[in-house]
């Protein structure tokens, strides 16, 4: 654990040199404005592109996570290599985790799990409570997760999503059960220092499962900076789909989603960007989205192969190989498991186009970190798995 607390400790220090940061801002932020971002034409078309890029990735990443923590169940504990996977105790401090059913505050029909920085669970960083609302086959959910600095108290930011399902067969602390299949739609909003910074929106239609546990899910999703990137005078959005994707139980609990996400790119002047919701989808492969960008013009289309696979709600690893973007470009990512998760380095890409590398990012399990640009330098943080600034 002492380990784990100094190499967190370590990359908090350096994302704050690496973002320009001195002081941290009132509530212990330490996301900084971005420095660099460019004077000339070619400078800002390779940030752009770099962001584009990386919300490209984020946008997959952050869908999976929301997928994963709105259909795990109740929160998982193995008890060894060959035991049998088991409920986590209430309140019990568990590597790192806590749940708690009903929450802390003792709502009605609620969760809070609460994942810390240390194996001791003294550190928070996040915090997630879900209210929830069953009413046969159908069922809504708000869930608040509060996001937390290293060694601050104060939350930097806050997730908040109102979440939907259909069609469904409820379990334990209002839950979906997977056997059975479900469909679900989730809007959700990432506040940065009380402002309104990401909109991103999510549907996903999971089949029943086979015989074997595993299920096929489809989905689409949809999303923008609000706030944009005051350095380049834009902001930048995204959509994708995935068909055929695929859910697996593990057999130390943890749960891998595997799918290609097929996206494309946005960017405009700030405030051009919008969501428009369509109709819920019950069904496979999706036809017309329940969610889309509009306004802005498209910065070009992406295929990406993803497999994350998530274990209490963090993610412990990610694979993304060979994925193509726009204009040439591809992407390749690494989970590095010397790294703490919680360690900006744990999670690392690149981006480049014909071996020279463009830009590359570094997060941690969360999505937290810095995206740079590598000629010119320029830096950008990284919040949730999207560029906020």
């Amino acid at each position: 654990m002492r380990t784990r607390i100094l190499l967190v400790t370590l990359a908090a220090s350096l994302t704050l040199a690496a973002c320009g940061g001195g002081g941290a801002a009132s509530g212990g932020s330490s996301l900084t404005p971005p420095t660099g971002g460019g004077g000339t034409t070619s400078t800002q078309s390779t940030s752009e592109a770099a962001i584009e890029t990386a919300n490209a990735v984020g946008d997959p990443v952050k869908t999976l996570a929301s997928f994963n923590s709105n259909t795990t169940g109740v929160m998982l504990a193995s008890r060894g290599a060959s035991a049998q996977v088991v409920p986590m105790a209430s309140g019990t401090c568990n590597g790192g985790v806590e749940f708690f059913a009903p929450d802390k505050n003792g709502d009605a029909n609620s969760t809070e799990s609460i994942i810390f920085y240390d194996a001791a669970c003294t550190e928070m960083a996040r915090d997630t409570v879900r209210i929830f609302s069953a009413n046969g086959t159908s069922e809504s959910v708000n869930r608040t997760q509060k996001q937390y600095a290293l060694g601050n108290a104060t939350p930097i930011a806050q997730r908040t999503s109102s979440i939907a399902y259909a069609n469904a067969t409820f379990g334990s602390n209002g839950y979906p059960t997977t056997a059975s299949g479900f469909d679900r739609s989730a809007t959700n909003e990432l506040d940065l220092g009380g402002a309104k910074t990401i909109l991103g929106d999510d549907e996903l239609v999971m089949l029943p499962a086979t015989s074997g546990g595993v299920n096929t899910f489809c989905g689409d999703s949809a999303g923008y900076n609000a706030t944009g990137i005051a350095s380049l005078g834009e902001t930048f959005g995204w959509q994708g789909s995935v068909t055929n994707g695929t859910r697996t139980v593990n057999g130390d609990g943890s749960v891998t989603w595997s799918s290609t996400h097929a996206g494309t790119a946005y960017k405009g002047a700030i405030g051009s960007l919008a969501i428009s919701v369509g109709a819920a989808n019950s069904s496979c492969p999706i036809a017309t989205p329940e969610y889309a960008l509009s306004g802005g013009a498209s910065g070009g289309t992406s295929n990406i192969p993803v497999s994350a696979t998530f274990l209490h709600g963090e993610l412990t690893n990610l694979t993304i190989s060979n994925a193509t973007l726009a204009n040439g470009n591809s992407l390749d990512v690494t989970t590095n498991s010397g790294t703490s998760p919680t360690s900006n380095g744990f999670i690392t890409g690149s981006i480049s186009n014909a071996g020279t590398q463009l830009a590359s990012f570094a997060v941690d399990t969360f999505g937290d970190g810095t995206l740079t640009v590598t000629g010119s330098g320029a830096q950008y943080v990284m919040q949730d798995w999207h560029v906020v600034k």
